[in-house]
């Protein structure tokens, strides 16, 4: 079995500093998995918000995941921050697939994944087209790391 490689800063064209707080550490004295999700989520939505517009409250068009995966790579524990960095892996009509890499202040990996969401209506949960501006953030995303 191949080992497979750990993700690069490099590759990764937005980043976000996210803290961990006392209650993210287990009872091994590390930020329990599922928080890696957490992560995931900040970084993603929070770049909605501030770059593409998305309106949590009462826009039309909200996302929803439809699909995550996390391969953890290294622990982190309180107080230590988390660097995530988002690209763009595909970009459909109604979905885009995000990649993540997480890494803590010294660029070390912690873990890489992606998530799936869906741009949906909000009321009636039908897949529409992402709209014009979530879209041209999207497509930022494509671009090399500056």
């Amino acid at each position: 079995m191949s080992k497979l490689e750990a993700p690069d800063r490099e590759q990764f064209p937005h980043f976000r500093t996210i803290s961990t707080r006392w209650k993210d550490n287990d009872i091994y004295g590390h930020v329990n998995n599922v928080e890696y999700y957490s992560f995931f989520d900040t970084v993603i939505n929070a770049w909605l918000i501030e770059e593409g517009g998305l309106d949590i409250h009462s826009g039309d068009t909200i996302g929803v995941c439809a699909e995550s995966h996390c391969r953890f790579l290294a622990s982190v524990e309180f107080p230590q921050a988390v660097e995530a960095g988002i690209r763009l892996g595909k970009l459909g009509n109604s979905s885009v697939r995000y990649e993540i890499g997480l890494f803590d202040d010294q660029g070390k990996p912690l873990a890489e994944g992606w998530f799936v969401h869906v741009f949906v209506d909000r009321e009636s949960r039908v897949p529409g087209l992402i709209p014009e501006s979530i879209r041209t953030s999207l497509e930022r995303l494509a671009e090399p790391a500056r």
